[in-house]
């Protein structure tokens, strides 16, 4: 059974857009390269060939991947509550006395230094299902935290 990939509407649309991309002109411009590369000749010395054979492995790997992620994708809807810290929730916490705030997404959305961090990360788990007032302990390489829920929408 394939793993279920969370993804909000708007990441479903930029994987979607991707795989377009790829799937179209990232492709046909690379085959155009290796084709180019043949007609110089000489293959076993060829750095041109061998780069553009090398891109091409690393583009249909990422459509297979992207078209793995998409047939498995499961829309992260609100939970309609917004007092419980959910996937798809975004979450203003006090740590250490410092505010920071997070949205909650799946593992292929996560992008912590724009502050949206995966349900499977050590804090997104440690985040899920607290309320408005909780506190939580959370042990992160940078050392231990206490994180305090402020708010949650």
């Amino acid at each position: 059974m394939s793993k279920k990939h969370l993804l909000t509407a708007e990441g479903l649309e930029k994987l979607k857009k991707e795989l377009e991309l790829l799937t179209g002109q990232r492709r046909k411009e690379v085959i155009e390269r290796i084709q180019e590369a043949v007609a110089h000749g000489d293959l076993s010395e060829n750095a041109d060939y061998a780069q553009a054979k090398e891109e091409q492995s690393f583009i249909e790997g990422r459509i297979q991947e992207l078209e793995e992620i998409l047939k498995n994708a499961e829309i992260i809807k609100s939970n309609g509550h917004s007092n419980i810290v959910a996937v798809g929730s975004t979450v203003k916490v006090n740590v250490n006395g410092g505010e920071r705030t997070y949205t909650i997404v799946g593992s292929n959305e996560a992008n912590p230094a724009a502050g949206r961090i995966s349900n499977e990360s050590v804090v997104g788990q440690k985040l899920l299902g607290l309320k408005k007032g909780d506190k939580v302990e959370i042990e992160t390489p940078g050392g231990k935290s206490v994180y305090e829920v402020l708010e949650i929408s």
